[in-house]
This record gives C-alpha cells, sequence and structure tokens, in this order.
C-alpha cells in the first residue's frame, strides 16, 4: 500500500524509481479509507536522507501511512535547507493538539554532550511528555533512544572507550513478542555511536524488556509499556554504503575513526559492503506498525479521548 507524502517532497522522486508505491495528497483526499497517521521528528543532520532510509523502511507494509515530519525550532539546522524545513517540516507547536498513531524519533549526532546540554533539550522533552497522550507507539532510534530512556527511567549514557563503528551480531530475546515475529534467532545491524546505556542499568528497570543484544554492541532493542515504546540503539534503516560514507567523512575531518567492523569484505574500503540487515529492518518496522500501532489505535483517531484508551498500566 502507499505512503502518502507532501508533491513536491523531493525524495518522492527516489522512492517511485524504486517501485515504492507514493500516493500524492490529491488522490489521498478520494480514498474511503483512514490512514495511519505516522509521525517523524528527525534530528539527523542531512535531513533528506534520513527521510528516504525511514521511508523506504515504512513502505514494507499493507498498510496506506500518511507521513508528517517534525522540527525542532530551537536548533537551527545547518546541513538541510531552511526551504526544505519550511516546505515539509512542522513544529512541535504546530503539531501538539494533534493525535498520531505512530512516532519516530531518530538519533542526533549530539551524543558527546550531555543531555541538558543540547539546545532543543527543552523542546524535546516535552514532545516526550506530549507522547503519552498523543501517540500510540513511539519507536526511538539511537540517540533518541538513549535520551527517552534518561527522561523516562532516569537511566544515565556512559562514553565508550571508541566508537562503536560497524555491523554488530544481535541475538534475540523473548521471542514470543509480537515484535519480533519473523526473526532468526541471530541478526546483524550497523551502529554508529560514541555512548551507550549500560547494560545492567537496563537490567536493573523493571519497566523495560530486553528484546536483542550483542556482546559487542550491547542492549540493541527494548521495550516498555507493552510496546508504547520501543528503543532500538541501532540503526536498521541504514542505507548499504551508509557506515562507508560515515568513514570517508570522518576521514577527512582528520579523525581517528576504525575502519566499520565486518562491514567491508576483507577490511577492503574498496569493496562493496554486503547488505545483510535490510530484511530484519523491514521486519522491524511492519511488525512494530501492524501489532503497535495498526492493531492498538482508534479509528477515529482524534476524535476519541486518548486517556481513556490507555491501560492502567500504560499510564
Amino acid at each position: 500500500m502507499p505512503i502518502k507524502l507532501p508533491n513536491d517532497l523531493p525524495v518522492r522522486e527516489i522512492l517511485e524509481e524504486e517501485n515504492i508505491f507514493v500516493m500524492d495528497e490529491d488522490r489521498a483526499l478520494h480514498q474511503d479509507i483512514r490512514p495511519i497517521q505516522i509521525c517523524i521528528l528527525n534530528l539527523m543532520p542531512i535531513k533528506e536522507d534520513t527521510e528516504l532510509q525511514i521511508l523506504r523502511m515504512l513502505s514494507n507494509t499493507p498498510l496506506q501511512i500518511d507521513v508528517t515530519f517534525m522540527k525542532m525550532t530551537s536548533h537551527i539546522s545547518k546541513n538541510t535547507a531552511k526551504s526544505h524545513l519550511d516546505t515539509f517540516y512542522y513544529s512541535f507547536e504546530e503539531l501538539k493538539k494533534r493525535h498520531f498513531d505512530g512516532l519516530i524519533v531518530t538519533g542526533a549526532p549530539v551524543e558527546l554532550y550531555e543531555f541538558e546540554e543540547v539546545d532543543y533539550w527543552e523542546e524535546i522533552t516535552r514532545v516526550f511528555s506530549w507522547c503519552n497522550t498523543h501517540v500510540t507507539s513511539t519507536l526511538f532510534l539511537c540517540w533518541g533512544a538513549q535520551a527517552a530512556l534518561y527522561y523516562y527511567y532516569g537511566l544515565p549514557k556512559r562514553k565508550l572507550d571508541a566508537k562503536l563503528f560497524g555491523l554488530f551480531r544481535h541475538r534475540i530475546y523473548n521471542r514470543k513478542t509480537p515484535l519480533l515475529r519473523g526473526f532468526d534467532d541471530e541478526f546483524w545491524i550497523p551502529h554508529s555511536r560514541y555512548t551507550e546505556v549500560p547494560v545492567e542499568e537496563i537490567v536493573r528497570c523493571e519497566a523495560l524488556t530486553i528484546l536483542a543484544q550483542s556482546e559487542e554492541a550491547g542492549v540493541a532493542l527494548c521495550m516498555a509499556d507493552k510496546g508504547r515504546k520501543i528503543f532500538m540503539m541501532g540503526h536498521p534503516e541504514y542505507d548499504r554504503m551508509v557506515l562507508r560514507n560515515e568513514y570517508v567523512r570522518d576521514q577527512r575531518k582528520g579523525l581517528d575513526t576504525a575502519l566499520p567492523k565486518n562491514y567491508f569484505p576483507g577490511d577492503d574500503v574498496g569493496k562493496r559492503p554486503v547488505l545483510v540487515w535490510r530484511a530484519i529492518a523491514n521486519n522491524l518496522y511492519t511488525n512494530w506498525l501492524n501489532y503497535y500501532v495498526y492493531q492498538s489505535t482508534p479509528y477515529n483517531l482524534d476524535g476519541t479521548p486518548w486517556g481513556d484508551l490507555i491501560p492502567d498500566n500504560y499510564r
């Protein structure tokens, strides 16, 4: 089924070239169904790259999806044109009265700052609070996951001795959880970060259920509130060449970033990386949309008092 996007969104053309069914706003108005309302809080510097990566993931579902992009107004983006943000993104103030079936909070390259030092920290905590009453399920990615774990449960992050960078093997736990339907016992996904939430802190938090963990990368996936909050520490949405591009960028900046682990065949930068995480990424997003968004959300999204939909053990 299609993703409904603004008619002039630049990545739309790329998605259509990849045979992803994209519906324009005019055609969507004539559909006699309620599309799933998904909001993406995009905190990454190059917005269009992240838009493309996540929209690819959302396209692998039979559901019709209406996507809205959110921005933080307390931060000035240096890598995305203001015209793009003004045209396709909304502020929290513009969206705070709306309800959404799902929200995705991306990572951000601010890990080495304390959370309270991030210029949009106060603004994003308002979004985190709003999630409790206006979003059916939220998927937090990388720094977004670390920030949410800190905000909701007080879990600290700690700086790693070196950048965790590359492909890492993970083992699943709690297989009967619907989010893991169709997963193999082990899977690979990319990580690219300088900090982590310590495993022991997550284990001690009774609100959290660990779903996937790596010997090298720590906890990769956990959830709370029966799936109303899902935390993914890695980047399953990354395209084949993202880690390669990050490595080249770091080298040009003079950083001592090591080669991404388990990524280039024979650790040869000239060789094309093997894409081994796309299927598991598609599965994760499809399960999230199906079991935690579509099957849990009301039909009349804006007209239903949200507090009445949340069981007591979710509050």
